[in-house]
């Protein structure tokens, strides 16, 4: 569970969905990559689809507007910089309360997105969330976008409390202009019931189901008693449907509303260190095309009344949509948007934006009865394998996909997180991957389209390791002794490579007053590492001083783990300005600092690096 954050009288507790054990969650990701050609366009589609919702939190908070911090602490972190997600959102952490610039912003962003509805996380009469509800509805209502509700588990809520929830926020919010009121199910206000398994008897919700839809958050249709429908918001298990077909089929026989739940994908690791539940990659945005197209398959409980969608900006979960920036602070280890949709730069950032209006526009036209396209995906390569390696290539095959159609072509990509990186597209069974590190293994997948841009399931992964140089290897004694060293930035002749020189009179120095910094050294292969040796230079008039920092480390150069959380050490010239780091035991070909204080000076200093096996 996520740790309570004690700025916040009533913290939203995790969103952790059920659990997903491993065998399943490896089928879900091996048919991750499903996406749908438009369909012919007949009845005219909305700009902004009514039936489209997206979940939308209000509880974030930064000095600068609300006076603290809130939310972005989540997980003992320190914004602005280190913050409780593992995606750095574009306007940084933000202030829910802030209604001229973020949550403007967010409207816009959510017009870009062809969704007509916002659902509003709720937290009780009188909460923070509920304090701000005026001000998000302004902003909504200037760009035409309507707000439903999601009645949250705050303290004692029960099923009489949100009988009176539900009439306290018609009476107070419903004469707005952004008021939902759904047009199709008799002009009524929409109330989203989070976890309400909770409770056990809902009887009295026929007090007020007659003028509002309320949903309960379950596919099991035994526990939906007094309730409008049903909705799932597990992103998670939107990739596998679990439950769907049944769900989708009881509502349309009972004429309840079915509102399953897409997500780009789940990752939680920075606000809830050290948590064991699954995650779940986006894929470069094959898990999102995924997700939207088992909820719009007929065969997975028929086309649903509306699509929910996890979230526009549940950042601690790692399932907004809402642009992430694509060069977020260094040396957090956040991921990015980059590769989404194949785009890059700014346009990756927006991707899921874009992606979303995609969806949208597809979900209105199937509603209003347009042609079906291609949907069908070409099977998986098979066989891939490697055949050759060098110091820097890898050569892949692999044997051919199958279609209804036809295989247009083949896309290669090495794993690399949440954001895989696609390294080339052929229309043949075999690609050389170019440009690597020596001495590094990598993996590689390779992914089938057809004309209709349906993407098969991936192929199984292929692990290869490029050779080493002659001559390369990490010997004994000091690991770093002499190898390739680079750093975030140098001031002036006190480059990387003096703290691997052997003289500790020399020194690496970074710039100036720019915390943080980094500097990283190459040990030429993978080596046991245990124990890494920093020193300035051994002489009085460099007086004591701590620095802060990390320990990482990374068998590739690209992904890199905490070794050894950031912390101060002490350089004193009565000790030799020496700090020895225990490491825990680890095998290793990157081992990178990062820096984000030093009492004695404002830059990162190092005279040596050094790095040992015992």
């Amino acid at each position: 569970m996520k740790t309570s954050d004690q700025s916040v009288s009533l913290l939203p507790p995790a969103r952790r969905r059920n659990p997903v054990i491993l065998a399943v969650l490896l089928l879900m990701l091996c048919w991750a990559g499903v996406q749908v050609a438009p369909a012919a366009r007949g009845a005219a589609v909305p700009e902004l689809s009514p039936n489209v919702h997206l979940f939308y939190y209000p509880w974030y908070g930064n000095p600068q507007v609300g006076g603290d911090w809130r939310h972005w602490q989540q997980g003992g972190r320190t914004p602005p910089n280190d913050i409780g997600a593992d995606l750095y959102p574009s306007l940084g952490p933000y202030d829910s309360g802030d209604y001229a610039g973020a949550v403007t912003k967010h409207m816009q962003w959510i017009k870009q997105a062809g969704v007509g509805v916002l659902v509003y996380s709720w937290w009780g009469q009188g909460s923070y969330e509920d304090n701000l509800v005026a001000g998000v509805m302004n902003a909504a209502a200037q760009y035409g976008i309507k707000v439903a509700w999601h009645i949250e588990p705050y303290n004692g809520r029960s099923a009489a409390s949100v009988v009176g929830d539900i009439q306290y926020i018609n009476n107070r919010y419903g004469g707005s202009p952004a008021f939902y009121r759904d047009a199709e199910h008799g002009n009524r206000a929409a109330f989203y019931v989070f976890e309400s398994l909770k409770i056990t008897d809902w009887a009295a919700l026929d007090q007020v189901t007659q003028n509002n839809i309320v949903l309960a958050q379950t596919t099991d249709t035994s526990k939906i008693a007094h309730f409008s429908g049903l909705y799932t918001y597990d992103g998670i298990a939107g990739a596998t449907a679990p439950g769907w077909a049944n769900a989708g089929a009881y509502a349309k026989q009972n004429g309840l509303i079915w509102a399953p739940s897409v997500a780009p994908g789940y990752i939680d690791d920075r606000a809830v260190p050290g948590n064991t539940s699954p995650t779940l990659g986006r894929a470069n945005g094959a898990t999102y095309d995924l997700e939207w197209a088992n909820a719009l398959d007929t065969a997975k409980g028929g086309l649903p009344s509306w699509v929910s969608i996890t979230s526009f900006n549940e950042w601690h979960e790692g399932s907004s949509i809402e642009p992430a920036r694509g060069n977020p602070p260094a040396g957090f280890g956040y991921q990015t948007f980059e590769g989404a949709y194949g785009k890059t730069g700014a346009a990756a950032e927006t991707a899921y934006l874009d992606r979303t209006k995609y969806w949208a526009t597809e979900f209105e036209t199937r509603r209003g009865g347009g042609s079906q396209p291609d949907t069908q995906p070409p099977s998986a390569p098979g066989n891939a394998r490697s055949t050759a390696t060098t110091e820097t290539g890898v050569a892949l095959a692999w044997n051919a996909a199958t279609d209804n159609v036809g295989v247009s072509g083949y896309d290669v990509y090495r794993e690399a997180g949440a954001t895989d990186v696609k390294v080339g597209s052929v229309s043949g069974t075999s690609f050389t991957v170019t440009g690597l590190s020596p001495s590094t293994s990598y993996q590689f997948y390779v992914v089938a389209r057809d004309a209709a841009q349906n993407t098969s399931p991936p192929s199984a992964t292929v692990t290869a390791v490029t050779k080493t140089p002659t001559g390369c290897s990490p010997g004994t004694g000091d690991l770093a002794r002499g190898k390739s060293i680079t750093a975030g930035s140098t001031t002036q002749n006190y480059v990387p490579a003096n703290a691997v020189d052997g003289n500790a009179s020399t020194y690496w120095e970074s710039a100036n007053n720019a915390f943080p910094q980094s500097i990283t050294v190459d040990l030429c292969a993978q080596a046991g590492v245990k124990r890494v040796v920093l020193k300035l230079p051994p002489i009085s008039s460099w007086n004591t001083r701590t620095q802060t920092l990390s320990v990482l480390g990374s068998v590739n150069g690209t992904a890199f783990d905490t070794l050894v959380a950031s912390q101060g050490y002490t350089f004193n010239p009565a000790g030799a300005n020496t700090v020895t780091i225990t490491v825990p035991a680890t095998t290793q070909r990157y081992l990178r600092l990062n820096i984000t204080g030093n009492t004695g000076w404002p830059a990162g200093q190092l005279s040596s690096f050094e790095v040992y096996s015992s």
